[in-house]
């Protein structure tokens, strides 16, 4: 991240998304590639991008939840600071619009993923219902998802941890 802020040339805002906020967070030990939005897109950012991923032999990839799902109201101020490197900001992207793109995906990885945000007290069950609540008429612009299915695996998921915390 200092890297890529010292070589950008102008201002921006870079959220990781994905294995590269559980790793930052502690709850991976490592990830695949690094998954980003940019917003603004700091200008040289792709160029810094670029000499850095040879460097250091990673991936970077475009990718953030409100590609897979809608973007929930609020998902920029709820967007936790991670560092400011120049004059690029990083930021985690939204947990909860996080936890939700995962539990739509569903894989393992991303469904433990979104427990370890609840556990860790990083999001709230009844704020994710609510935010997912919020976003349910706007699932009809995302023909890839099937609403009603996505609705099932997020109650399903919120009932497995009301139960969890129960027992």
């Amino acid at each position: 991240m200092r890297c890529v802020g010292a070589r950008a040339a102008g201002p921006g805002i870079i959220y990781l998304t994905g294995g590269s906020t559980a790793l930052l967070l502690g709850i991976r030990d490592q990830t695949i590639d690094i998954d980003i939005k940019l917003d603004p897109e700091p200008r040289g950012v792709f160029e810094a991008i670029a000499s850095l991923k040879e460097a250091l032999e990673i991936n970077v990839e475009l990718a953030a939840p409100d590609q897979f799902i809608p973007p929930l109201p609020g998902w920029r101020e709820r967007s936790k600071h991670i560092l400011t490197a120049g004059q690029v900001e990083f930021k985690h992207y939204d947990l909860y619009a996080q936890a939700l793109a995962k539990i739509e995906r569903g894989h393992d990885q991303d469904i433990t993923d979104a427990r370890s945000f609840l556990k860790r007290g990083l999001i709230l069950p009844v704020e994710l219902e609510k935010l997912f609540d919020a976003i349910l008429p706007q699932l009809i612009r995302y023909p890839a998802l099937d609403a009603d299915d996505f609705a099932i695996k997020v109650h399903l998921f919120l009932r497995t941890d009301r139960d969890d915390a129960g027992s």
